[in-house]
């Protein structure tokens, strides 16, 4: 068990403003994943997508803190938890994200994909001993629904008939990354977070690329100039940065509170999609971003 100390970002327990800069820049950073994985498995396979993802993720957070002389983790149960974290925020959780992307349309995998904030509030209450105020249960749950209000009009058009599978996937990712988080929060404060995030996302990318090995055909578009910009743009914007500052997070801040900016995820995609596609904002979307708002308001404040 983790005692948890209430030093937040500042001595009130509150988010201090570096805090929450740093989350909001990995909202805004995962909220570019899924459009950059669609673009990708056009040209390559999943498996092989996602372990290209995760190694040149993990190499580059690993080249960087050897470079800057970060020290190598030492306890054998370090090492393990790091193992774990590979296995289950990597392994599962880039399978998920990258099978369901063949299925599913991305608003309804972000919906889904964003009931990992209660899977973790759930695990972080029994494991690390953080606990869910009344406000925290409620924000979480105005959040998950104004994910689920903004995508909602997506769904029904499509008529829900080819999501079955999707959603298993998307739900197999989701659980990944919570379980993932709560190893992450027991190890924040005793190993660098370079180093930490390097190692897990190599760890995590072994079971994958034994799977592509055994499963795909080895990729003829795996060295064109578009999928290595779409590669290197996910794996050291959307995950080896997002994954640093992330760490970074939890070591400042209880898994629940930094976890509930994970629905502000989808309103990120939102703006994103407005801005570069030119779609309309209805009221569903409105709604959905005043009750995410909302949301992250009840269980943020000191």
């Amino acid at each position: 068990m983790v005692n948890e100390a209430p030093h937040e970002g500042s001595a009130s327990g509150r988010l201090s403003v570096p805090v929450l800069l740093r989350i909001v820049t990995v909202m805004l950073l995962w909220a570019l994943c899924f459009p950059l994985i669609t673009v990708g498995l056009e040209m390559v396979p999943p498996f092989y997508f996602a372990a290209a993802r995760a190694f040149m993720a993990g190499g580059a957070l690993l080249v960087f803190a050897m470079t800057l002389g970060r020290p190598f983790p030492t306890a054998c149960s370090t090492w393990a938890s790091l193992v774990g974290i590979g296995l289950t925020a990597t392994s599962l959780g880039f399978l998920g994200m990258f099978l369901a992307s063949q299925f599913v349309a991305p608003g309804f995998a972000t919906v889904v994909a964003n009931t990992q904030p209660l899977i973790a509030g759930v695990l972080a209450s029994v494991l690390l001993g953080e606990r869910l105020r009344a406000g925290d249960r409620v924000g979480l749950l105005l959040g998950f629904a104004g994910v689920t209000i903004m995508t909602l009009p997506r769904v029904l058009a499509d008529g829900g008939n080819a999501y079955s599978l999707g959603t298993a996937y998307v739900l197999l990712a989701a659980i990944g990354v919570a379980i993932g988080n709560i190893l992450m929060k027991r190890v924040a404060n005793g190993v660098d977070p370079l180093m930490a995030m390097g190692w897990q996302l190599v760890f995590g990318g072994v079971p994958l690329l034994i799977a592509a090995a055994v499963l795909e055909p080895l990729p003829s578009g795996l060295w064109t100039p578009r999928f290595l910009t779409v590669l290197v743009t996910l794996a050291l914007l959307g995950t080896a940065l997002a994954f640093y500052l992330w760490f970074a997070v939890l070591q400042s801040s209880s898994l629940t509170r930094a976890n509930a900016f994970s629905f502000m995820t989808p309103v990120f995609g939102i703006a994103i999609g407005i801005g570069l596609f030119s779609e309309d904002l209805g009221a569903f979307q409105l709604v959905g971003i005043g009750l995410v708002l909302l949301g992250i308001q009840q269980v943020t404040r000191g």
